[in-house]
């Protein structure tokens, strides 16, 4: 496979995950906005490692409006909604005969879609809406891919790059919200926010999940371990990376040939794996967190290198 389809493909998958993410992150700040104190945008652009961006384009303080501006509909915003999805677009685009057709019109929809709304007038503009047609769009082209592509390197490629890209994510809202809700890094406490909390599960949509796995009052430490190490939900970070793992141990067989990122994928994996949460909060949930995506920001690199020619 040419290194720019495989490039093509990557980097689709990665900012349709990175729109979806982004779109969950609004949908829960709007929830939490009706009983927060008017801070619920500082925790959402610390995600994103994007402060000093947006105070600097925003002429209020934080207000919501702005943020979902920001994050969702700014153009100049690299990583905003419609700038992810304007880009997965353009990289799908290049690669037509490597995609389905049902992967290309549900992509190619939500697009129009979007930049239609986005061209009328926004003051009468309903955000909200718009955003919830981000979210159940861009499941359908998930899904549309899951069903229909060919399972080959294209495929692969696409799935390091949408799971990489959810792994982080996950990694990212858990390091800065569990912090903002416990600063002392403690998760033993016996009074908490149960609807803060609700919402960073509903993050990575797993309320029910939780429910379902511990039978029991939400829990910070038992939060913490559902989105690191449960294995069996789709967006913690294990499964993420066991993805990854598993992706790539597909495109070695297919190539004949390890390199780097296969050492990095597995190492990453097995680190979960075999994590226990005890351990975790022992030497510091904000430490491993932190080690965690700077390895998983040096296995994107190493991707590039072996795969994409970066």
């Amino acid at each position: 496979m040419l290194s720019s389809t495989a490039k093509n493909l990557y980097w689709m998958g990665r900012y349709l995950q990175r729109a979806k993410t982004t779109a969950r992150l609004i949908e829960a700040t709007q929830r939490m906005a009706l009983q927060s104190r008017g801070k619920e945008a500082e925790g959402v652009v610390a995600i994103f490692g994007m402060d000093d961006e947006f105070r600097q384009r925003q002429s209020q303080d934080g207000r919501l409006s702005d943020l979902i501006d920001f994050l969702a509909f700014d153009e100049n915003n690299p990583s905003s909604i419609v700038s992810s999805i304007g880009s997965a677009r353009r990289n799908a685009r290049e690669e037509r005969n490597n995609i389905t057709v049902d992967v290309w019109e549900s992509l190619n929809g939500l697009w129009l879609e979007l930049t239609a709304k986005l061209r009328g007038n926004r003051a009468t503009l309903d955000r909200g809406a718009l955003i919830e047609t981000v979210k159940k769009q861009s499941v359908m082209v998930f899904g549309a891919a899951q069903v229909t592509l060919l399972r080959d390197e294209a495929y692969n490629f696409f799935q390091i790059g949408a799971f990489l890209e959810r792994g982080d994510n996950t990694a990212r809202i858990l390091d800065v919200k569990f912090h903002r809700l416990r600063p002392d890094g403690d998760p033993h406490t016996e009074e908490m926010d149960y609807f803060a909390w609700s919402e960073l599960l509903a993050c990575i949509g797993a309320v029910r999940t939780y429910r379902r796995i511990y039978r029991s009052s939400l829990d910070p430490k038992r939060v913490a371990e559902l989105m690191m190490l449960r294995r069996d939900v789709p967006r913690s970070v294990h499964h993420c990376l066991w993805m990854v793992d598993l992706a790539m141990r597909e495109l070695a067989d297919a190539y004949g040939t390890r390199g780097e990122a296969d050492r990095l994928a597995g190492e990453l994996h097995a680190r979960l794996r075999y994590a226990r949460i005890d351990q975790i909060f022992d030497t510091g949930l904000h430490e491993f967190l932190g080690d965690l995506r700077t390895d998983v920001a040096t296995l994107s690199t190493e991707i590039g290198r072996q795969f994409l020619l970066d």
